[in-house]
């Protein structure tokens, strides 16, 4: 049995980058207190940083009142020891998409919390159920797919590992609910549903302006106004990042095949340190 949603209060995050700063900002904003951990100060501090200006801005836009923001920032704590997590009722992880390095997360996190708290990872390509494995407990291991920006993005995928029980699916679903996101469910198979169908998408628009189909501008707005969708996928690949979606695609091109390929100008971009929004320049160039 894994605690169930009215015994959350506490809520640890594990990473304070882009994808734990967001997860940290929105549960503390539906009132939950959250403990931040990083490997060291300086992360923390820029997660505080990235959370202030995401706080801001929704004060600016009139999306959240400037006490409701100030409450949520005061619930956060940072910290670089993973043991102050022992006390939290839900753990999240968002370190870096590496299998090895999440799964000595996971088994530490299995010797430090109750063995009822459910641990959520929030990988976007790797098995839930070998991440699991790192641990005696795979039944409370569910996958909790964030989508970046955190406190923008409605949806929050939901997946399922081999061995994950219901209760922690149950957790899942109703806790991103509380965040104010919608859920989908998917199986634990390479990609899940998002990644599986958006990779081989930002990888085709990528080629195509690579091989002089269209320009830049005329790829993004031609998806843009011919598929209803926000933004083209080379403006979407700069915001999620190019050396995210390179990674992303070598992962699910060993697990797929040539499908999934990554597109060589994406390779060079990366190569070349242009990594999209956060870099300053991708495809586009920013502020």
């Amino acid at each position: 049995m894994v605690r169930t949603l009215d015994s959350v209060s506490r809520v640890g995050v594990v990473g304070a980058g882009t994808m734990g700063s967001g997860i940290a900002q929105v549960a503390a904003t539906a009132g939950y207190d959250v403990v931040m951990r990083d490997v060291e100060q300086a992360y923390i501090d820029d997660g505080f940083d990235t959370i202030d200006d995401s706080l801001d801005r929704l004060v600016a836009r009139d999306a959240l009142n400037e006490s409701d923001a100030e409450r949520a920032r005061e619930r956060i704590v940072g910290t670089t020891d993973l043991a102050d997590l022992a006390g939290c009722d839900l753990i999240v992880e968002a370190v870096v998409e590496n299998m090895d390095i999440k799964q000595d997360v996971f088994a530490e996190l299995d010797t430090l919390v109750d063995a009822d708290v459910v641990l959520g990872t929030n990988t976007s390509t790797l098995s839930i159920t070998r991440i699991a494995a790192a641990t005696g407990t795979p039944g409370r291991v569910v996958g909790l797919h964030f989508m970046n920006p955190v406190p923008v993005m409605d949806g929050v995928e939901v997946v399922v590992g081999e061995q994950t029980g219901t209760g922690a699916v149950d957790l899942a679903h109703n806790f991103a609910a509380e965040l104010d996101k919608e859920t989908w469910e998917a199986d634990d198979k390479p990609g899940f549903v998002t990644n599986r169908i958006l990779m081989p998408w930002l990888n085709e628009g990528i080629r195509a302006f690579d091989e002089g189909v269209a320009t830049k501008e005329d790829i993004d707005r031609g998806m843009r106004l011919g598929t209803n969708v926000p933004m083209g996928p080379l403006e979407l690949a700069d915001h999620v990042g190019l050396d995210v979606v390179l990674h992303a695609s070598e992962t699910l091109a060993e697990e797929l095949g040539d499908r999934y390929r990554p597109a060589y100008l994406l390779r060079r971009k990366v190569d070349a340190g242009h990594l999209g929004k956060k870099s300053g320049q991708g495809f586009y160039e920013y502020d």
